[in-house]
């Protein structure tokens, strides 16, 4: 069992990673705007679905084999480090997109909505970085069980990422619209999650394995 410090630190990140723009929330923004709010609950469904799959790949293995080969986990926290600064160059670069900018989507089925919002979470990096370069920090063998600890870690995870998602489905017309009358606001809510997403990566970058 995860320490409370540790499970709160580990929440924090997972809380910045949620608020970060990457594919999971320009998606259900978009989808939510050019579909409604129903469409944007089944598609994350789909991204939930996805947040499972990951968390019972590192549960029942990954973390095991990135703990037993060091190399292995440092190029996994050195590349997810140069993503999230790919992704803060992103945000914060001339011309850079909001993630409440709207993106013309077609209508699809509940069946689409649902495997497009998983796919796009399977096929997303930053989760990937989540759970292969950041949950396996975490984890301390002398507390128990790494098995309880990942399913702990990861579930809270998925508490965190789904209650912020579901709010953005919700407020995502709302937001849009403000921040595309405000133009200020769209250049603050780039740079704030450039800064985060750059502090992510010199938080990897510098500290080593537990």
């Amino acid at each position: 069992m995860p320490e409370i410090s540790t499970l709160f630190a580990f929440g924090l990140i997972a809380l910045g990673m949620v608020l970060t723009p990457g594919p999971n929330m320009i998606y259900l923004i978009s989808r939510s705007i050019c579909q409604g709010r129903q469409a944007g609950f089944i598609s994350l469904a789909g991204v939930a679905l996805g947040f499972v799959f990951y968390m019972l790949c590192a549960a029942f293995g990954i973390t095991a084999f990135i703990f037993a080969i060091p190399y292995a986990y440092d190029v996994l926290r050195v590349a997810g480090a140069m993503y999230l600064l790919y992704l803060a160059w992103q945000a914060v670069k001339p011309n850079g997109r909001s993630a409440f900018q709207l993106q013309t989507l077609d209508i699809d089925s509940p069946r689409k909505l649902f495997m497009m919002g998983f796919l796009t979470n399977i096929a997303n990096p930053k989760i990937a970085i989540m759970y292969l370069s950041l949950l396996p920090q975490f984890i301390a063998p002398g507390h128990g069980s790494v098995l309880v600890q990942s399913m702990i870690l990861g579930t809270t995870q998925i508490l965190i990422s789904l209650t912020i998602n579901g709010l953005i489905v919700i407020a995502a017309g709302t937001i849009s619209l403000l921040l595309t009358r405000r133009p200020i606001w769209q250049l603050i809510q780039r740079w704030l999650m450039g800064t985060v997403l750059a502090g992510l990566a010199i938080k990897i970058l510098v500290e080593s394995k537990k």
